[in-house]
């Protein structure tokens, strides 16, 4: 079970965290959770390319570890890195020092001062730790979950949750994951095309 708009009780009760940028100007920004994995963020990197448009790709440490070739595309094009733990732990389920160690790890190979936690799900502690620690540090959340990691999910569904409930500001999640693959690949270049010929802009955080 999962929203695909974040609510706004969510929003109250997490009054720290970053859900959306500012509704004035016609900019969305697009986020990319889980990479880097090649053939997926490759195309994910190929896709943005040809829209001229630029992302946020909060990546996993094992995965920059493990596929560091790829990592360094992602900076090379001109995108923005975020802090998404080193092994995509469940802040819920994890002790606050696992968890800030394990954030720790990953902030030594992506130096940013942007994290999200995976599963959106972290504790009021952990958050006060993150904080403590790094100062300059934002959290990001969105306020649009297009659901493409959902198996269950029509690519055409994954479109159509984009399509309904972006606006202006709206930060939108994606997974360059293999699990999200077969719905990324068929609505990222529709979410890029239907955008960009309304006139909006794709920024970064």
């Amino acid at each position: 079970m999962y929203l695909v708009k974040s609510p706004l009780l969510l929003k109250w009760y997490y009054p720290s965290l970053t859900w959306n940028k500012t509704r004035n100007d016609k900019v969305i920004y697009l986020t990319f959770d889980d990479g880097p994995i090649p053939d997926v963020t490759t195309f994910v990197l190929k896709t943005l390319k040809d829209f001229d448009a630029k992302a946020t790709f909060f990546c996993i440490g094992d995965n920059i570890r493990k596929h560091p070739t790829v990592f360094n595309q992602i900076k090379k094009d001109g995108h923005r890195i975020g802090n998404h733990t080193f092994n995509h732990l469940k802040g819920w389920k994890t002790t606050d020092h696992v968890y800030l160690e394990n954030v720790k790890k990953c902030q030594e190979l992506t130096n940013t001062n942007l994290f999200r936690p995976p599963y959106g799900r972290i504790k009021k502690s952990q958050i006060t730790g993150i904080k403590s620690k790094y100062p300059d540090m934002e959290i990001i959340m969105w306020d649009v979950l297009s659901g493409d990691f959902d198996v269950e999910l029509s690519p055409e569904k994954c479109y159509e949750n984009v399509i309904k409930n972006t606006r202006n500001g709206s930060v939108i999640v994606f997974h360059d994951s293999l699990k999200a693959f077969d719905r990324l690949k068929y609505t990222l270049p529709l979410i890029l095309k239907f955008f960009n010929d309304k006139g909006y802009q794709f920024g970064c955080l």
